[in-house]
């Protein structure tokens, strides 16, 4: 059996704590987008871990599989590799060959680019990090793979056609000082070193046939996704989205899989039962700072990777319509629930107001999106507690109030709710129905 695990939002929905708790039954996780921009936090017997480029999967000694629609920083990777053995874990992570690699010269250039929009509405608030700018040279046909660090030939051919067309957009365009980031000999010597480990340690593989054959010998494989959906660069609120697919399809355009590997699998959407968000563009539902501010404090609201404040705001249901739509959810997770505990007032948006009509789904334009006004259904509140009191007594001991939020959601979707997040740690999850199990409680 395969399951597949999404953000339904705008990311930090708490994806890599409901892989983690899904892997136990899983044979191998796969991460089929995204790169060391994505934050995933598992927490295990009290202890945290932070991962920005493997599998959330790993945590429990599954193998992870990074496939073809990721790009990868290589120094974050085997930097995360050497930091989980540090801490007794033996991380089996395979790479696909098809997989693009971001390279300095990238990061040099997403920064230089963020840098450059002054304008708030242009800005996107990326991590830094050189996703962009691989995904923008994979497209033009400029990238340079995994497979292709392994030979000699190819890859300083492609870095001797590449970079000097990068050093010219870097000191003609953006006016940057350049550096060994784009020295061809440096960047020859760094990444033939990589390629010589990776293939040393057989991590790189044919990820789409790796897994095909997993599965037709009964593995269960979990797809991992990165972000949200609605930052997904093709159903997201574009131009403030990413450069990668974090919906369904992108798991099947970034494994290499048969699409009815995902389509006839679970497919799970990681719902956070307020709205949060680390970068710009629109969010209708914007709590004021001053609320804002309790949320943070109460979950530690600032994002893994950049460490910047999270923007929060009242659960969006035009959000979870889009996604539920997009995706083909057949079951959702609602995390976060513990944080709304003790608000005096609690709301969620139904609908939009836009231009004097109601709108029940997110407009494709992200300008339409800014100029909506939310419309609000007040519900029942429900006091703050000890939750570790409920986390042993399953769904029925929640606060009354608390399953009418986590139902009305359910109803809203039209999809079960597999499980209910009432804290960080793996055993503060209230699992109601597991993936891989075709039962219900």
């Amino acid at each position: 059996m395969n399951a597949t695990v999404i953000g339904s939002q705008l990311g930090d929905e708490g994806k890599g704590g409901v892989v983690d708790l899904f892997s136990e039954d899983a044979d191998v996780v796969v991460r089929y987008q995204g790169g060391d921009n994505a934050g995933h936090t598992v927490v295990h017997d009290g202890e945290e871990y932070k991962l920005r480029l493997i599998p959330s999967g790993v945590i429990r000694g599954k193998t992870g599989v990074l496939g073809n629609g990721c790009v990868l920083n290589l120094e974050t990777l085997f930097d995360e590799i050497e930091t989980l053995r540090t801490r007794g874990l033996n991380p089996d992570v395979r790479v696909s060959s098809r997989a693009h690699v971001v390279f300095p010269y990238h990061r040099v250039l997403d920064r230089a680019e963020e840098t450059s929009k002054t304008d708030e509405d242009q800005a996107v608030g990326t991590t830094g990090n050189g996703i962009g700018p691989a995904y923008e040279d994979k497209a033009g046909r400029r990238g340079i793979r995994v497979g292709e660090l392994l030979d000699e030939t190819v890859l300083r051919d492609r870095l001797e056609y590449t970079v000097p067309k990068k050093r010219r957009l870097a000191e003609d365009i953006f006016d940057v000082d350049t550096g060994i980031e784009f020295d061809v000999d440096h960047l020859f010597e760094t990444f033939r070193a990589f390629g010589d480990r990776l293939e040393s340690e057989g991590m790189i593989v044919n990820a789409g046939s790796v897994l095909t054959e997993m599965a037709r010998d009964g593995a269960n494989v979990l797809f991992e996704g990165a972000q949200g959906t609605h930052i997904d660069v093709d159903h997201g609120n574009y131009p403030f989205v990413t450069s990668s697919n974090p919906t369904a399809g992108g798991a099947i355009t970034g494994t290499g899989v048969d699409p009815s590997a995902v389509a006839d699998g679970q497919i799970i959407g990681v719902v956070k039962a307020y709205l949060s968000r680390v970068g710009s563009g629109p969010m209708p539902t914007e709590l004021s700072e001053e609320s804002a501010s309790r949320v943070r404090e109460e979950v530690g609201g600032f994002g893994t990777v950049t460490g910047r404040p999270r923007r929060i705001g009242w659960l969006d249901v035009p959000m979870l319509r889009h996604a539920a739509r997009v995706n083909g959810f057949t079951g959702i997770v609602l995390n976060h629930v513990d944080a709304l505990g003790g608000f005096e007032e609690l709301k969620v948006c139904e609908a939009y107001e836009l231009d004097g009509e109601r709108v029940t789904d997110v407009p494709s334009t992200t300008a339409a999106w800014a100029r909506c006004t939310p419309e609000y259904r007040t519900v029942e509140t429900w006091s703050d507690r000890d939750w570790s009191e409920i986390r042993d007594d399953g769904y029925d001991a929640l606060p009354d109030a608390a399953r009418t939020y986590v139902d009305y959601v359910s109803t809203e979707l039209g999809v079960p709710v597999y499980a209910v997040g009432i804290g960080p740690g793996r055993d503060e999850t209230i699992v109601r129905r597991h993936p891989f199990d075709s039962s219900e409680d």
